[in-house]
């Protein structure tokens, strides 16, 4: 395993520290891979005290498996809202109509696990019932903008031939704007049902909820003749945590605490651009 460890308050005294912290430390010295990212390779367990100070000084830290680079990356699978872009749509759908506290609220709750997601989404499309389906472009227009380093880490998969896929169980008026930003390859979301240019409520055909998103990963990956290590899942909802265990490598971006608890990696104080350096040697 390699020791990855970075973000903004990282210091070359944190680094200094960490080495009187690995386990079994043999002389090895820090790998800088990007401003405020280094890697400290040939760790052959984990060190509780690494996690405690790293949590404690406000940094990043992954024990990545060796095989698990930009390399033998094929596949990347992430989710949309407030993984990819920082606004969950929906909550921002609803402030059109004067109604964000309460679909917010479900929101949040489907997020930590709590509310079966679909029900979830079925619960908050009801509230938006005859609200006028221009609102939908004034979110895209006013409010949808990606999170830090998400251009550079599609970029990044383009340059190593990494197949992108953003599957969400948000909608896919904004999945298909987020494409046309990014370049990612597919994208895969629930459609809401507009009838004289009202939103009736609905939402048209199966919801892409935690299994759905697990299923895509799954069909994509043989489709694309990959075996499951070569596929990460990054996302922070409850509603990802099927998908993340389907992959190689499950990464949980700013997510919730169920998230991070089952995620293999989490980013908590880089931008997207974190997922570069995790796998970079």
């Amino acid at each position: 395993m390699r020791l990855v460890v970075q973000g903004p308050s990282l210091r070359q005294q944190h680094l200094i520290t960490l080495t009187n912290l690995v386990n079994n430390y043999r002389g090895e010295q820090f790998v800088q891979t990007g401003i405020n990212a280094y890697y400290l390779p040939n760790q052959q367990s984990i060190s509780p005290q690494v996690k405690n100070f790293c949590v404690s000084e406000n940094i990043d830290f992954a024990y990545v498996e060796d095989y698990q680079t930009l390399n033998n990356i094929r596949l990347a699978v992430m989710d949309m809202d407030s993984t990819l872009i920082g606004i969950e749509c929906i909550d921002e759908i609803a402030d059109m109509c004067g109604l964000k506290p309460q679909v917010a609220e479900i929101t949040e709750s489907a997020m930590r696990g709590e509310i079966d997601f679909a029900e979830s989404l079925r619960r908050r499309v009801r509230l938006l019932a005859g609200l006028d389906a221009t609102a939908l472009q004034r979110v895209i227009d006013e409010r949808l903008y990606l999170n830090p380093g998400a251009v550079e880490w599609i970029d990044c998969c383009k340059k190593n031939n990494i197949t992108t896929l953003l599957v969400s169980g948000g909608f896919d008026f904004f999945a298909e704007r987020v494409q046309s930003m990014t370049g990612i390859d597919f994208v895969h979301a629930n459609s809401l049902e507009i009838v004289d240019g009202k939103l009736t409520g609905n939402v048209l055909g199966d919801i892409v909820d935690a299994q759905a998103k697990a299923d895509a990963l799954a069909r994509l990956n043989r489709q694309l003749g990959l075996a499951p290590e070569q596929t990460i899942a990054i996302g922070d909802g409850a509603n990802d945590l099927k998908m993340m265990a389907a992959a190689g490598a499950g990464i949980a971006y700013h997510a919730k605490p169920i998230v991070q608890q089952q995620a293999d990696y989490a980013l908590n104080h880089t931008g997207l651009e974190g997922l570069i350096y995790l796998f970079t040697v």
